[in-house]
């Protein structure tokens, strides 16, 4: 498969050029991989999922480094946990040579964990998710952002129950001690319903018959393993109540598309999932944006016991705020408006801009004002103006 320019490159190249070593996370198949192994040429490399090399690192760790000559590419890192201290030894033997060590890990928690504790101040740490818009025209609502799914659509389904299967049996296993993997599966099925919907455990846990605390285990097995985001309510007051429980997000469209059993784009148009799918893939657009800058994840949502709602809040500079309201629709009207505007005047000042963002058509693209203050925009030219 053609490899496809990530935006994440050159800050990764910046990296390499300031640390010893770059930590390199983000969900199975997202392309951590082929970034690495694309801006370091002719780095060494390892999988440390073949059981051959496993078996070596846990019998001599010391003899499996010492044969590796830096640069060197050691991926998957989280299932030989046991290296990163034998890593830091070397590091720490030489300090100022920059860029010889570059892991990957599926897994951010443990292996957060792991870096932690053995390589605080030695390392960058960077994460990568699927292709964003700006990485290709071809990502789109239906295929998501997955490289292969990107680069072969039309296996797409395939591709899918494929992922699935091999997370259920690898990542889930390794973080947890899940025994009935046909119920996460159909976890991730009611996951996937309530896309989109502020996070209500007890309602999760009702169809699988399993306690909330469970619920509560397995949704951090899929956050670390990079497959949904919480996101947050926004946490000042501004002589409102507020929601405090975080909205639940998938991070691709097409592998939630598919978890939610639709199996053709015209299917999804008509779906009652299509306004949760879209902004959904906005908000992982907009945390795309900021994780390719180098950047930690910085993203919002605003409702009130009144009912005042807004999607999404991002934060810019000068503490200034910028209001996003997503909706699926091609044609936007001003009473679309109404929300942005509502929370626009509580904030004042504190807006630097309020956007709707809404599917790209064919004619009346890029950004226009919809009403004073609030300005219609696709998806395409939200990302450039950010």
């Amino acid at each position: 498969m053609r490899y496809l320019p990530r935006l994440l490159e050159a800050t990764v190249a910046t990296a390499l050029k300031q640390f010893p070593a770059v930590v390199l996370t983000g969900p199975r198949r997202a392309g951590k991989t082929s970034l690495l192994r694309h801006v370091a040429g002719r780095a060494d490399y390892r999988l440390l999922e073949d059981p051959d090399v496993l078996a070596r690192v846990r019998s001599d760790p010391r003899s499996f480094l010492d044969e590796l000559k830096p640069p060197v590419i050691l991926d998957e890192i989280q299932n030989a946990p046991e290296l990163l201290g034998y890593v830091r030894t070397r590091i720490d033997a030489a300090p100022r040579r920059t860029g010889q060590w570059l892991l990957t890990g599926s897994q951010e928690s443990a292996l957060m964990q792991g870096v932690a504790e053995s390589l605080a101040g030695r390392a960058a740490v960077l994460h990568l998710l699927p292709l964003a818009r700006t990485e290709s025209p071809k990502v789109t609502l239906w295929t998501g952002g997955f490289p292969e799914v990107v680069a072969r659509p039309g296996a797409r389904e395939l591709w899918f129950s494929s992922y699935v299967q091999t997370y259920l049996e690898r990542d889930v296993r390794a973080v947890t001690q899940v025994k009935d993997l046909g119920t996460f599966r159909r976890f991730m099925g009611v996951v996937a319903s309530r896309h989109g919907q502020v996070l209500n455990k007890t309602e999760l846990a009702g169809p699988l018959g399993v306690s909330v605390p469970t619920i509560a285990q397995w949704l951090g097995v899929m956050e670390t393993t990079g497959l949904v985001a919480l996101v947050p309510p926004y946490f000042e007051n501004f002589g409102k109540r507020l929601m405090k429980s975080p909205k639940l997000y998938w991070l691709d469209s097409g592998l939630a598309a598919y978890l939610l059993g639709l199996r053709t784009a015209e299917e999804m148009e008509r779906s009652p999932f299509l306004g949760a799918l879209w902004e959904g893939f906005v908000a992982a657009e907009l945390i795309k944006a900021q994780l390719n800058r180098g950047r930690r994840r910085e993203l919002y949502y605003f409702r009130d016991e009144q009912g005042l709602e807004v999607d999404f809040l991002v934060p810019g500079t000068a503490g200034r705020l910028r209001l996003i309201e997503a909706k699926a629709g091609k044609t936007v009207r001003p009473e679309a408006a109404a929300s942005l505007r509502s929370l626009g005047r509580a904030m004042g000042d504190r807006v630097a801009s309020a956007w709707l963002v809404h599917r790209p058509a064919r004619t009346a693209a890029g950004l226009r004002a919809l009403v004073p203050g609030v300005s219609a925009v696709d998806l395409d030219a939200m990302i450039a103006a950010l």
